[in-house]
């Protein structure tokens, strides 16, 4: 379902990076599981384990410190203060909260949603619309380990758990859940129980969940952006609904082979001029650190239009911004070639899924600066 990185800039990854080896941490679907079998054993027991240990899909036993114990009449309940460790997760230092109690015979497991869960509301997503936004490895985690205490202390697996995460409807606006359908909190996540540091996956996962949404909605025309400004500026000439809106941010790999399995009639790229000389080069991940402008490149799209003064000053160029000013000033309209070479990029990468693109460059002040036709 949903991710956390933030639905319009980049995670600000200085925040929290640590200058030797990078920690891993734990997702919030490990946290939910553990705090369920310590609840569980509570209710049963009445004794709350602590540390409590599970294991993960991958075989690992992470034990975690409980920070909230409670035990009332027919239920009991924990909470694990999730720790994300050097990843720059908007869920880190989140309290996850599994509330238990027995269900009635043969009701079997049940998950519902409490303050700061979301509930899914639109097809498309591994979870069904009217239930609790957490998803299916967790389920499933804390399914065994219900299964496994049951069996311990000779009872049925007949138990409700409720998943809460105080603030989470807070942290929620920071993910794609708003956009996704998701209301009232966030996602309960994790397919291995880890975080990896400063990992793409978590918002390559976001996008191909918007793309599974916009398909159910029967859209035929998503559009992905790079940042805020270049959504806005392509939005306005559109007026797509919000699930349509899918926030690439330097993923282009990430969206255009989603879409290239799961195609969607029409797809708008728009992004800024760095950004998008970087995939009019080949690059399929635009961020800073795994992918550069490469000045002779912008030189040689400009060929023959280009004196030896121009393109000495090109090839020294600081930033993307420099060239296309120094162009500008000639009457060279780069932009253009740069959205028709990074539309070809994109056509290469979509191998003749059914999908028309078209690209669009926006300028530092939300103008566009050059768009291409829909090929």
């Amino acid at each position: 379902m949903s991710a956390t990185p933030p639905s319009h800039t980049e995670p600000d990854a200085g925040a929290r990076k640590p200058g030797g080896p990078l920690r891993r941490g734990w997702t919030t679907g490990a946290c939910a599981t553990a705090a369920t079998k310590a609840a569980l054993t509570a209710l049963l027991t009445g004794d709350f384990p602590d540390p409590v240990t599970i294991t993960l899909p991958k075989g690992e036993m992470p034990a975690f410190a409980l920070a909230h114990e409670r035990v009332g009449d027919g239920f009991a309940e924990t909470g694990i203060v999730k720790d994300a460790g050097d990843d720059p997760d908007v869920t880190h230092g989140a309290m996850v909260i599994a509330h238990v109690e027995r269900g009635k015979p043969e009701s079997g497991i049940m998950f519902h949603a409490g303050d700061g869960v979301g509930t899914v509301t639109r097809p498309g997503l591994p979870i069904g619309p009217g239930h609790a936004a957490i998803n299916p490895v967790p389920r499933r985690m804390m399914s065994e380990i219900i299964e496994e205490v049951c069996a311990e202390h000779g009872v049925a697996p007949d138990i409700a758990v409720t998943i809460s995460v105080p603030g989470g409807a807070a942290i929620a606006k920071k993910t794609w859940n708003p956009r996704l359908g998701i209301i009232g909190g966030i996602s309960i996540l994790g397919t291995t129980g880890i975080v990896h540091p400063f990992s793409c996956a978590a918002w390559i996962h976001s996008i191909h969940r918007g793309i599974d949404v916009a398909r159910a909605a029967g859209l035929d025309h998503v559009l992905g952006s790079t940042g805020s400004t270049s959504e806005t500026a392509a939005q306005a000439l559109y007026g797509l609904p919000e699930v349509a809106l899918l926030d690439m941010g330097d993923f282009a790999g990430g969206l255009i082979k989603y879409l290239r399995a799961h195609p969607v009639p029409k797809l708008t790229i728009a992004g800024g001029f760095a950004k998008i000389t970087k995939l009019a080069q080949g690059a399929l991940d635009l961020h800073s650190a795994r992918s550069q402008v490469d000045m002779a490149f912008l030189a040689d799209l400009a060929g023959e239009r280009l004196n030896q003064d121009m393109k000495a000053r090109i090839l020294f160029a600081n930033t993307a911004a420099q060239v296309l000013e120094i162009m500008s000033d000639t009457k060279i309209d780069i932009a253009a070639d740069v959205a028709d070479r990074a539309l070809a990029t994109v056509i290469a990468t979509l191998r003749g899924a059914p999908v028309q693109a078209e690209i669009i460059i926006v300028d530092r002040k939300g103008a566009i600066i050059a768009r291409t036709e829909f090929s």
